[in-house]
C-alpha cells in the first residue's frame, strides 16, 4: 500500500494555459494576478462559510481545513476558471475535463483510460457545497446522456480574491460597453446586461453541442475502422472494394480502371489503419 505521502499523483499542480494563448480581459488579468499572489485554499472564507448539500441545501459537517493535496489542487483549479471565464455569461468556458488537464491533475492508467477525478471532487465536493460555483448538467440529445457540466462563478468566488461583487458587476458593464460598440458598429441595436448573458451562455451552449457530436462522430468512425482492421488484410480489402464499387458509377469505375481501383483501395486501407490508432484532437 502507498505511503500517505505518494498516494496522489502530481502533488503540486500548476495550471497551464492553452496554446492559443488568447488574449484575456484586463478584469480577468487582474483577478488571476490576485489569485497568484493570496493562498485562496486558505482564504479565511474557506473557515466560515458553511458548505451545504446542493441538492437538499441542508447544511454538511466538514472538516477544519482542506489537506493540502487538495489545497494545491484547487491554487490551479481557481486559476484555471479564471482564465475561461465569460465576464457576459459568468461560465467557464472550458469542461471539467479540460480543467483538469490543464492543471495537471489528469491521469491515465495502464490500458490508457484517463481520470479526472481529482478535479471533479475538488468542485462536486467542496467548491460547489461552498458556493463558490454552480454547476448545470444539459441533456445530450445525439449520445443519450448528459453533456460536460457548465460551471458558473459566483460572486463569492471572487472574494476568495478579494475582489467585491461591487466590481465584478462594474467589469460587466465595462464588457457591455465594448459589445455594444461593436454592435452599433455593425449597424445593430445595442443589447442590455440580460441580454448579454443570455446570448453568450446560448452560444456555449450551441459550441459544447458542436463540439459533442464531432466528437462522437469521430469515435464511430473510428470504432468501424477498427473492427475492420481487425480482420484478415486480405478480407478488410474486399470489403473496401465491395464498399468502393457500391460508392463509384460505371464510368467513374471505367475511368479508374483495375490500377486505379487498386490505388483507392490502397489509399483507404491505410487511411483506416490511422484512424483506427488516432485519439480525439480538442481545438
Amino acid at each position: 500500500m502507498p505511503s500517505r505521502e505518494n498516494y496522489v499523483y502530481n502533488r503540486n499542480p500548476v495550471f497551464t494555459a492553452p496554446k492559443n494563448n488568447k488574449k484575456r480581459p484586463s478584469f480577468i488579468c487582474h483577478a488571476m494576478k490576485k489569485a497568484s499572489e493570496i493562498d485562496v485554499a486558505r482564504c479565511e472564507l474557506n473557515y466560515v462559510i458553511q458548505p451545504k448539500n446542493i441538492k437538499t441545501g441542508l447544511p454538511l459537517k466538514r472538516f477544519r481545513r482542506l489537506n493540502e493535496h487538495r489545497a494545491c489542487a484547487m491554487r490551479a483549479m481557481v486559476l484555471a476558471m479564471l482564465y475561461h471565464f465569460n465576464i457576459s455569461s459568468e461560465l467557464v468556458q472550458a469542461s471539467v475535463e479540460q480543467l483538469s488537464d490543464e492543471c495537471g491533475l489528469s491521469t491515465l492508467s495502464k490500458v490508457g483510460n484517463k481520470s479526472i477525478t481529482r478535479a471533479s471532487r475538488l468542485i462536486t465536493n467542496f467548491m460547489e457545497p461552498m458556493g463558490f460555483v454552480t454547476c448545470k448538467k444539459i441533456w445530450d440529445r445525439v449520445l443519450g446522456n448528459y453533456m460536460p457540466k457548465m460551471i458558473t462563478l459566483t460572486p463569492l468566488f471572487f472574494m476568495l480574491l478579494g475582489i467585491s461583487e461591487k466590481q465584478l458587476i462594474n467589469a460587466k458593464k465595462q464588457q457591455l460597453g465594448w459589445i455594444n460598440k461593436n454592435l452599433i458598429i455593425k449597424g445593430l441595436k445595442p443589447i442590455t446586461v440580460i441580454e448579454a448573458k443570455r446570448r453568450a451562455k446560448d452560444i456555449q451552449i450551441r459550441n459544447l453541442f458542436k463540439y459533442r457530436i464531432s466528437k462522437h462522430n469521430f469515435y464511430k468512425k473510428r470504432k468501424n475502422a477498427q473492427r475492420l482492421i481487425a480482420l484478415d488484410e486480405k478480407e478488410a480489402r474486399q470489403k473496401i472494394l465491395r464498399a468502393l464499387v457500391a460508392k463509384y458509377s460505371i464510368s467513374e469505375l471505367t475511368t479508374l480502371g483495375p490500377s486505379g481501383l487498386k490505388k483507392q483501395v490502397n489509399i483507404s486501407y491505410h487511411y483506416l489503419r490511422k484512424i483506427a490508432t488516432n485519439t480525439y484532437q480538442d481545438n
